[in-house]
């Protein structure tokens, strides 16, 4: 086969970056000569995290478009968009990519557009269970359309669907057995329950605000806290560190580390995560964000839930729910058996092999 050269765009979160970073490290360990862009959206975190996993990157200036109507960021979407189509034309005719491939992120709608456009091969990740506009209708052209859910033939043409799962890090693949290295990372009570508090990359306000006003809930009934508060708020939260007994960390490096060691996991619903906790297979409540697009994040813990492999507690009913739903799964150690065993029959463990399946099968 001749070189390969692949483009791949997603970001905005770690959601959108570490797939596209986890399919590219699979075409490389294939196809070692391959040559790689990435596409991102300028001041975004892909501009770093791309950079530090070994990857060229490039921006556009984009970014999506806000409730509040006539924001300023609103008012200048339609030159970002057409700044971000003309730059997009510029790298796809310098860069002259074998295939295209979308994680999803502000940038993939015009990356993906032009590269259409052009009749250059194009695949596209969509995580979540509810797809977003831009995958809609970056769909009526791809080739392939790579998913985590079923169900999605409402949104895509049924033909191109190819259900794949998202890519997760290979090192939750064997948490159980890093469970005692793990307690001694966190340096964590082995006699205590341990709880992992997840809000994404960035932070979630919402649980950082509710773990704050429950900490003497946890306390009273001993249990250890793995708090990630996200880099947004690590300068307000960190004052609450305890010790072993309340962690505060903006981010996880070793995430593997934390879901080993935790009993209980409290987690938003991005579809990383999920694809995460399905492998991981801990008993986990999800708190999903309602001020995401479409609310993706509770039709992906319904996903979870309805099978009932999980406990959702949606952010409106916290005040009257989450004590009396928490005491209730750490007294019942039959439903934490249960809800384990259920939301690891969810996961799809080769999900980063069968995308490149895919992509393999479109250059060919």
């Amino acid at each position: 086969m001749k070189s390969l050269r692949v483009i791949i765009s997603g970001g905005g979160t770690g959601g959108h970056i570490y797939p596209a970073i986890a399919i590219a490290n699979e075409i490389k360990m294939r196809y070692p000569e391959t040559e790689f862009l990435f596409v991102g959206a300028k001041d975004r975190m892909e501009m770093e995290k791309v950079p530090g996993a070994g990857y060229a990157i490039k921006g556009l200036w984009i970014s999506g478009i806000e409730r509040k109507l006539l924001s300023k960021n609103n008012m200048l979407f339609p030159f970002k968009l057409i700044s971000s189509v003309w730059n997009a034309k510029k790298i796809i005719k310098q860069f002259k990519p074998t295939i295209a491939i979308g994680t999803g992120g502000f940038a993939s709608g015009p990356l993906l557009y032009v590269a259409n456009s052009k009749e250059v091969p194009t695949l596209v990740q969509e995580q979540n269970s509810f797809p977003g506009i831009t995958n809609k209708l970056l769909s009526k052209k791809a080739r392939k359309i790579c998913v985590a859910y079923d169900g999605l033939e409402r949104f895509f043409p049924k033909d191109k669907i190819v259900k794949t799962g998202n890519p997760v890090r290979q090192d939750l693949l064997d948490i159980d057995s890093k469970r005692e290295e793990a307690l001694r990372f966190f340096n964590l009570n082995a006699n205590k329950k341990t709880v992992l508090v997840l809000g994404g990359s960035l932070g979630a306000r919402r649980i950082n605000r509710l773990i704050k006003e429950k900490l003497s809930f946890f306390k009273e009934n001993q249990i250890q806290l793995i708090w990630q508060v996200g880099k947004l708020y690590i300068d307000e939260y960190q004052q609450y560190s305890s010790g072993n007994e309340v962690q505060t960390h903006a981010f996880l490096n070793k995430m593997d580390m934390a879901y080993a060691a935790a009993d209980i996991i409290i987690s938003r619903a991005g579809a990383s995560s999920v694809s995460e906790l399905c492998i991981v297979g801990k008993p986990t409540v999800f708190i999903p964000s309602p001020n995401v697009s479409e609310d993706h994040q509770t039709k992906n813990a319904q996903a979870i839930t309805t099978k009932n492999a999980a406990i959702l507690i949606k952010e409106s009913e916290l005040e009257t729910d989450f004590e009396l739903k928490l005491k209730e799964l750490f007294a019942n150690e039959m439903l934490q058996i249960s809800l384990s065993k259920e939301i690891k029959k969810l996961a799809l463990v080769n999900a980063t092999r069968d995308i490149v399946n895919e992509v393999e099968k479109l250059i060919k």
